[in-house]
């Protein structure tokens, strides 16, 4: 027998129990689809946590203090919450505006190209002409933490340093403020009010986009630092020094500066912990691929259940099948159908339904993918794709294995006898 007229007898099996066959389908598509779109999910996870911290760009390090200082604002900006080294201080000491002047110093730090302090106040109630918006984030700062921290203007400028030494009300906001406030209309050269105060607008941030449900990056108003302290959180210590390498082979230099220079202003050594931390967001981003990395093999660990299920399925419905064509079976090896045509037959029913299985599962996986999922943008692995299939191909020929040998081995004479 032929393997044409082998496919053709399995197909017609197929198509005799069409309902059954369609189960036993949907069994190995869901299976398929579970681990396609989990896996996209966490790729499209890693991809969106990577741009975040890629944002930062890197050669940027982020200086934080340990004592949860940042006047007035909490830890809005902060990015981690630091672990305190073991050791006795007598008296941690926050992170100040002359910690960020001794890190500028291109004597103690010459690799060092910007500093820019920071300070930040969460949730702010801003308002415009009648139209009012809570702000997620104010930031008191210096220009070059536009250029630091990656935030290009649209529309308008930045404010100067001039600005900062006058501590001018001047704003630049972030495109979710500006369409909450001004709708169509154009902000800059506007006045809004934040927490009561009036400050004039004088640029609009280009859109961060989405972050993977992570804060709002486009929700955010950034002004001079002396403005903001005077304003809203007092002239306490920083949340946060975000300093800026000369170039992304010159961080680990950079990150030696500063931790001499915050070393001897802190008193930090022998039996003196640090009382701060440096974050490198080259380091970030090595360690977050991990982690998602592992999360993702994980999620396609769990979905990968649905195939081993959909394969016991096969089984299951192979030995039904074995079973009530036992004597069709049987008639076929009386007139000469060797033990092979009977064995690829059932192989081959096994495995169709696989295939059709995980070919429809890639179809609803890629079509799913196209949607938000929990407020990510899955995004499709190719090898997840081929692997899937590839596994669900291997569940029907060894789940099929079992019901197909048992059909092979029958006795002709015993399977004519079968009720």
């Amino acid at each position: 027998m032929s393997a044409v007229e082998i496919v053709r007898f399995a197909v017609r099996g197929l198509a005799a129990n069409k309902m059954r066959s369609a189960l036993t389908t949907l069994g190995i598509l869901i299976g398929v689809a579970a681990v396609i779109l989990l896996v996209a999910v966490g790729e499209g996870s890693s991809q969106s946590i990577q741009q975040n911290i890629q944002q930062l760009g890197a050669n940027t390090l982020t200086v934080s203090s340990s004592t949860g200082g940042g006047g007035g604002g909490g830890g809005g900006f902060r990015m981690a919450r630091p672990q305190q080294d073991s050791g006795p201080r007598t008296q941690a000491r926050p992170l100040t505006v002359d910690d960020a002047r001794a890190l500028a110093d291109r004597t103690a730090a010459p690799h060092v190209s910007s500093v820019s302090p920071v300070v930040s106040a969460a949730s702010r109630a801003a308002t415009y002409d009648g139209a009012s918006h809570t702000v997620q984030q104010v930031v008191g700062t210096y220009p070059s933490y536009f250029e630091a921290s990656n935030k290009p203007v649209a529309k308008g400028t930045y404010f100067f340093n001039d600005d900062v030494l006058a501590a001018r009300k001047v704003v630049v906001i972030g495109q979710t403020v500006a369409e909450n406030l001004f709708g169509t209309l154009d902000p800059v050269g506007k006045q809004i009010t934040v927490t009561g105060v009036p400050f004039t607008v004088v640029g609009v941030l280009k859109e961060a986009g989405a972050t993977g449900g992570f804060q709002d990056a486009d929700d955010v108003v950034i002004a001079p630092l002396p403005s903001v302290q005077q304003s809203l959180t007092g002239f306490g210590p920083l949340n946060q020094i975000l300093v800026k390498a000369g170039s992304a082979d010159d961080v680990a230099a950079a990150q030696a500066e500063i931790t001499a220079v915050l070393d001897q202003r802190h008193g930090v050594g022998g039996a003196v912990a640090a009382d701060y931390q440096i974050l490198n967001q080259a380091t970030l981003q090595e360690t977050v691929s991990a982690a998602t990395s592992t999360f993702t093999v994980l999620l396609a660990a769990v979905a990968a259940i649905s195939l081993l299920v959909g394969g016991i399925g096969i089984t299951n419905i192979m030995l039904v099948t074995v079973t009530e064509r036992t004597r069709e079976i049987g008639i076929r090896k009386a007139v000469g159908a060797p033990r092979g045509a009977i064995l690829g037959q059932f192989l081959v029913e096994a495995t169709l339904l696989s295939l059709i299985g995980g070919l429809l599962g890639v179809a609803v996986a890629v079509t799913g993918a196209q949607f938000t999922i929990a407020g990510i943008t899955p995004v499709v692995v190719p090898s997840s794709v081929v692997l899937a299939l590839g596994v669900s191909v291997a569940i029907g020929l060894f789940f099929g294995s079992y019901p197909a040998n048992r059909a092979a081995k029958l006795r002709p004479i015993e399977a004519l006898r079968f009720e």
